[in-house]
């Protein structure tokens, strides 16, 4: 009984969070980007593009571009993720067609940066929710598979193509403000979906390591993993090549800090620092020590 409330109420959240989402991408499409002619990334781009050399309504659009995607969905990712999505770009296509939206500005560059911005966050608050307001993502997810090359690196090369064909088919300037569109509609999505906790891996080679350790753990309050490792450069200084190395993973927020107390104990320490998606479990968040 408790798991079947607690998942009416992911449910009812994340309905709310893909209403959200279809909300702001509205008002980015209505009342900055389409009748100013500006275009985004991905199959949202497509269908401004399309609508603007053919006057085709961009309603129909952006379900009949999007509909091939979320059939591949069904099949490479789930049945509950296709319907989800399906419902999503029918939703937002409708409110794209019936509700009417004044034009907030006739700044170029304003445009650009809140259409991208509303267009973002649309994004963002949509796949939190579990669905696409945009196919572009799932056939980067397919291509990735196939060909073996990262799902940015897809997302990249489909947009570098769609903004060379608008530069050719409208004007240049058009397609530099669309790049600009592109940025700030992926940098929003980025934030709203993995939020300013930007998780940080550090992976920590000291022979000061237990010191390190204690003050990773006990000062800072976040876990830590130690594995056994053997230098690969040997020198008369370490004739015993054994060492234990540290890995923690930190918030972005608390990066510079742990580096302090790291430089305090050990300024030659060999630290390698990189950015991970998620992280689940464990001690990560920096807990009260008394």
């Amino acid at each position: 009984m408790l798991v079947k409330k607690q998942k009416i109420k992911r449910n009812i959240f994340d309905s709310l969070l893909i209403l959200m989402g279809i909300s702001f991408a509205t008002v980015g499409l209505k009342a900055l980007l389409l009748p100013n002619k500006f275009l985004d990334g991905g199959i949202t781009g497509v269908s401004l593009l399309t609508n603007i050399i053919t006057n085709f309504n961009i309603s129909i659009l952006i379900i009949l571009l999007n509909f091939p995607f979320v059939v591949l969905g069904y099949k490479q990712i789930s049945k509950i993720f296709a319907i989800k999505s399906l419902i999503s770009i029918t939703l937002l296509s409708l409110a794209v067609h019936f509700i009417e939206i004044p034009l907030l500005t006739h700044d170029k560059l304003l445009i650009a940066i809140f259409g991208g911005l509303f267009l973002g966050a649309g994004i963002g608050f949509s796949i939190r929710g579990g669905a696409v307001i945009d196919g572009t993502e799932i056939i980067a997810i397919y291509l990735s598979k196939k060909i073996r090359i990262s799902i940015g690196t897809v997302i990249l090369f489909f947009n570098v193509v769609l903004f060379l064909i608008a530069a050719l088919l409208i004007n240049l300037e058009v397609a530099l403000y669309s790049i600009l569109t592109y940025i700030s509609a992926s940098k929003t999505a980025d934030y709203i979906i993995h939020g300013i906790d930007e998780y940080i891996a550090l992976t920590i080679v000291s022979p000061k390591n237990e010191q390190i350790r204690v003050a990773i753990t006990e000062q800072m309050g976040y876990g830590a993993t130690l594995y056994k490792g053997k230098r690969g450069y040997k020198t008369n200084e370490h004739k015993n090549d054994e060492i234990e190395i540290i890995h923690t993973v930190v918030t972005r927020l608390e990066l510079n800090k742990i580096h302090n107390v790291i430089n305090e104990i050990d300024e030659n320490a060999f630290i390698i620092e990189y950015s991970i998606n998620d992280a689940k479990g464990g001690i990560i968040k920096k807990k009260k020590l008394n």
